[in-house]
Parts: structure tokens; C-alpha cells; sequence
């Protein structure tokens, strides 16, 4: 605490710079790069991916380089474009480009799906809670529901009294003397 001007302590007056706990705030300087949707490219990222890890794409990649390696081995010399004195330099880096390529795409698209898989799993995981939730709730209503049967005279009771309701009026009747009959 400070004291301001009359003595008083109070709060400290601001600084002009923050304190330590506090992140700086920065800005971005220069030329701002083009912008993109990250969902649009991660889809188109996931098709390419998804294209590239089927029979299809082997097929045309085989045909592809079967087509490329019997150009440049059997054509004449001045009519190849990569011979095979030099090895397929480009062959080899058309190749690898396509590598470089196809391994970023199949981590993207592996990582999209393991965030729709864990989305996916929280969901279940909330369902399973409410269903649980649900089952013991149902459980004590069933609970409660069997406690106040207990407490419910049932069928077989209400024969049973209503038996012997009727044994007792017989004999009753049996014990009393017969009423004389009204003359007219």
C-alpha cells in the first residue's frame, strides 16, 4: 500500500508497465499471409488421404510407373525424358514429392478422425452417465413401488380375510335362535 498525497494509505497508482504475471499482448507485425478455413482444407486433406489408401490409387500409381520406366527404358534416346543412364532422377523425386506430400495428409486426417473419435467418446461417455443415472432412478422408484405393495393388501389377503369374515357370520348364525316368524 501506498500513501497518496494527504497520508492516506491506498491502493499503489497503475504502472506503466505490467506486472510479471501477466502475458504480454503481440500483435502480429508485417504483412498478414492469405487466410484459410482449416475445416475446408482438413476435409480436402482427408479426401486426398482418404484416396490415397485405396486399391485404386496403387493401381493407377503401378500403371503410372510401369508406363513411366518402359518410356524411358525402351523409347530411343532422344525421345526419353528421364533414361535410365541417369537412374530416373525424376521418377525418384516425382515419387518422393508425392511422399512428402501424402504423409502430412494421412497425419492430418488421422488426427481429424482421432478428434471425432474422442468427441464421439464423451458423447457415449454422457449417455452411459445418464443411463446409469436413469437405471438407478427406475431402481428406486421399483424399490419404492415394492415397499408400498408390501403395505397393499393383495388378492390372496382379501380372499382369506373375506373367508373368514364368512366363517364367523356362520357361525353366528348357527349360535343364534331361530326368530319367530310374524303372524299376519
Amino acid at each position: 500500500m501506498a500513501r497518496d498525497e494527504r497520508g492516506l494509505r491506498g491502493p499503489r497508482p497503475s504502472r506503466s508497465r505490467p506486472a510479471l504475471d501477466v502475458p504480454r499482448e503481440r500483435g502480429r507485425r508485417g504483412l498478414r499471409g492469405p487466410g484459410y478455413d482449416a475445416e475446408t482444407f482438413g476435409a480436402i486433406g482427408e479426401r486426398i488421404a482418404r484416396f490415397l489408401g485405396t486399391w485404386r490409387f496403387i493401381g493407377y500409381l503401378t500403371v503410372f510407373v510401369a508406363l513411366w520406366l518402359a518410356w524411358n527404358t525402351w523409347t530411343p534416346d532422344r525421345l526419353q525424358f528421364d533414361p535410365r543412364a541417369t537412374n530416373y532422377t525424376l521418377l525418384t523425386l516425382i515419387l518422393s514429392l508425392q511422399a512428402s506430400y501424402a504423409a502430412p495428409l494421412i497425419l492430418l486426417a488421422q488426427n481429424r478422425q482421432a478428434d471425432r473419435d474422442r468427441v464421439q467418446w464423451e458423447q457415449d461417455r454422457a449417455r452411459s452417465e445418464r443411463s446409469i443415472a436413469d437405471t438407478e432412478y427406475l431402481t428406486r422408484e421399483l424399490a419404492a413401488v415394492r415397499i408400498a405393495l408390501g403395505e397393499v393388501a393383495t388378492r390372496d389377503f382379501l380372499r382369506g380375510e373375506l373367508r373368514t369374515l364368512l366363517e364367523e357370520l356362520e357361525e353366528r348364525q348357527a349360535e343364534q335362535p331361530p326368530a319367530a316368524e310374524y303372524e299376519s
